[in-house]
């Protein structure tokens, strides 16, 4: 089943950002460095698309060293938009936000032209950490949790320089599906929109194949990583939940506390440094996706074209002469 999650509060976000893009000099888009490319907003893009954009690839402490710079080229070979990659609790690196939004409107400068920058993203992707970090002072609110930030804040970081943060913003429709899993593996989805087992099942499918040594010591398997390639999803959740006491009585396995401990462990990065997708299986995600919606939008369309044919006709008799 698809994961969506588009709660009240998102729908104002949208509208808030509407309304302020129009005094916006620079949009910057907090990534989730383990999946920077299922954590674009395609709805921010629709909305801030004409805007220039830094992307900042946070977590990068979390994700896997040799995947972050080949997003990092990715983002970069896109017009208008400067993408780095930083961990929001380091105060050095966090500063190049700065910087690079300097580059992207170097003419918004002094009292005079200040520069004007939003800061938008996923939920739980670390904005309200990398915002602290920025200002010295605990200004915005941060949590593990989901939608912390509610409300649009104003932070004055420098005398001309003003940031807007804004409230975590999913999209009204999960159109990858592989984006949708990953999401919710991540953090960013709400509890209540997804099944954690079926969550899991699809992550320890790619953790297998690609991170399988690490499953393998985190979990004290005893197996090789072709060994664990080799099993099926629910065969690696069930050693898990042996290995770490999940068993009911009667000796019945507990794959609902075992996905939970496999969540908190691969969020926390205890799993080791992992990234859950390359630039190229995402392109061929998006394609897979495209292909899909044409599809959808054929369906729809010619049940429309049914619906109509059935419909009564409107029109008033005609009255004999």
């Amino acid at each position: 089943m698809a994961i969506q999650w588009f709660p009240g509060h998102m729908h104002l976000t949208r509208k808030a950002i509407e309304e302020r893009i129009k005094d916006i000099d620079v949009v910057i888009e907090m990534l989730d460095a383990r999946l920077p490319g299922s954590s674009a907003n395609p709805l921010l893009a629709e909305l801030t698309g004409h805007k220039p954009a830094l992307k900042v690839i946070n977590k990068q402490d979390l994700a896997d060293p040799t995947r972050t710079p080949l997003w990092l080229d990715w983002y970069n070979a896109k017009l208008e938009t400067h993408a780095i990659a930083l961990d929001a609790s380091d105060a050095a690196p966090a500063r190049k936000l700065i910087e690079g939004c300097r580059k992207l409107a170097p003419t918004r400068t002094g009292l005079a032209k200040p520069m004007r920058v939003l800061i938008c993203g996923i939920p739980n992707v670390g904005k309200s950490t990398l915002i602290n970090t920025l200002s010295d002072k605990r200004q915005a609110k941060t949590g593990d949790e989901a939608g912390v930030t509610k409300v649009e804040q104003r932070i004055v970081l420098a005398d001309d320089f003003y940031l807007w943060d804004t409230p975590g913003m999913l999209w009204p429709r999960i159109v990858v599906d592989q984006s949708g899993d990953r999401l919710a593996a991540s953090g960013a989805v709400g509890r209540n929109a997804y099944d954690e087992e079926s969550v899991v099942l699809d992550l320890l499918a790619y953790l297998k194949l690609h991170y399988g040594a690490q499953l393998s010591e985190r979990y004290k398997l005893g197996l090789e990583a072709a060994e664990i390639g080799a099993l099926h999803d629910d065969e690696v959740l069930e050693k898990i939940a042996r290995k770490r006491g999940a068993v009911m009585p009667g000796g019945k396995l507990n794959l609902q506390k075992a996905s939970e401990i496999v969540l908190t462990d691969f969020r926390s990065g205890v799993l080791g440094r992992i990234s859950l997708e390359t630039p190229a299986e995402y392109e061929g995600w998006l394609a897979e996706a495209a292909i899909k919606e044409e599809a959808r939008a054929l369906k729809k369309a010619e049940m429309d074209k049914r619906k109509k044919r059935k419909a009564p006709s409107r029109e008033r008799p005609r009255t004999p002469e």
